[in-house]
């Protein structure tokens, strides 16, 4: 084991990706009682209800796990857009007998504006915490350091590894375009290098003297033993918890992922705003026929897309949920969270 995750505290070299809106507190304490690194999202919720799944975290385990947050630039709203988008979705509530809302909101405070949730952590001072979608402040990261915070940060290409290590963050997470759920990139008005998992851990690995945790596509022990061999202290899996117990995933999110549909993903803005990687459905494919210079800006495109479903679950249609998903998503296996960390284990070490 390396010397990193030995810092840690945790035995193998298994992440359960955070999973905003799907892991939940009783998963990640699950995970990280197996042995592994538990992870929360709390991106998408307030400083207070982030301390409460903190607290319901550590209610059942006492082993380390991992707070995620989104650094994403703030939106800058465009009334124009947004009622153009409105229009363009319009039908679609009709089809489902509900009404479109009547404007949209950012439903997501960044962690770049979010005084209050730099405060709880550094009142909670959870072991390990982690940013998405690019880094918050010095000042944010000085704070964090000095509560004797281990921070990591997710890069998908190399410009973004080397501002991470610049800015002194202890460990980088290195996203391939595989991944399920929305890319990390930085800026996604920027062009994508779409590197794949094993690609870019190599070059991170090479080039950038931070550890790597391997994301994207990794989904039993052969996967991760694949990618500890590129030089990855840990690998990190999302998809491969969400058909677990402890999730959150609704039940046709469930039934989608062990079905021959989870063969087939894309990377979709349509949904919330930003890229993100889906099982296709009825909003993958809206997104598919959208310019995606029309869809308002992340997370204000979220909310249209929230009360879409939403209104679409109403009335029994559920291909308009946020089914995220990497593309090995097919390899899936529904079992409580510990029995699969033990298979994990037991297939890494065979491998």
């Amino acid at each position: 084991m390396s010397a990193f995750l030995k810092s840690l505290g945790f035995s193998l070299p298994i992440v359960q990706a955070p999973m905003a809106g799907t892991s939940t507190p009783v998963l990640a304490a699950a995970v990280s009682n197996a042995g592994a690194l538990g992870s929360i999202g709390v991106g998408a919720v307030d400083a207070e209800t982030a301390r409460g799944m903190i607290r319901a975290v550590r209610a059942a385990t006492d082993r380390p796990f991992n707070v995620n947050l989104f650094c994403h630039r703030p939106a800058t709203p465009d009334h124009e857009k947004q009622s153009a988008w409105i229009a363009r979705l319009s039908p679609l509530f009709a089809e489902f007998g509900a009404q479109p809302p009547t404007q949209l909101r950012e439903i997501y405070t960044s962690f770049l504006a979010d005084d209050a949730m730099l405060a709880m952590l550094l009142e909670e001072k959870p072991k390990i915490v982690s940013f998405h979608f690019g880094l918050p402040s010095s000042e944010k990261i000085a704070a964090l350091h000095r509560a004797g915070i281990i921070l990591l940060a997710t890069a998908t290409n190399i410009a973004e590894a080397n501002a991470i290590a610049s800015a002194g963050i202890d460990a980088i997470v290195a996203q391939g375009f595989e991944a399920g759920g929305h890319r990390g990139v930085f800026d996604p008005d920027l062009p994508d290098d779409s590197l794949g998992t094993f690609a870019l851990t190599r070059l991170l690995v090479k080039e950038v003297g931070l550890p790597v945790i391997a994301t994207g596509g990794i989904m039993d022990g052969a996967g991760i033993a694949a990618a500890l061999k590129l030089g990855a202290v840990a690998a990190q899996l999302g998809t491969a918890f969400i058909a677990c117990p402890e999730s959150s995933a609704d039940a046709a999110f469930r039934a989608l992922l062990m079905s021959p549909a989870s063969l087939h993903t894309v990377m979709t803005r349509a949904i919330s705003g930003r890229p993100a990687r889906c099982i296709i459905n009825r909003f993958t494919q809206l997104g598919a026929e959208t310019d995606a210079a029309a869809i308002p800006s992340y997370p204000i495109a979220y909310d249209a897309g929230k009360a879409l479903n939403a209104a679409a679950k109403i009335a029994g249609e559920t291909g308009f949920g946020a089914q995220w998903a990497g593309q090995a998503a097919h390899l899936a296996r529904a079992m409580p969270a510990a029995q699969l960390i033990a298979q994990l284990a037991k297939e890494l070490k065979e491998a």
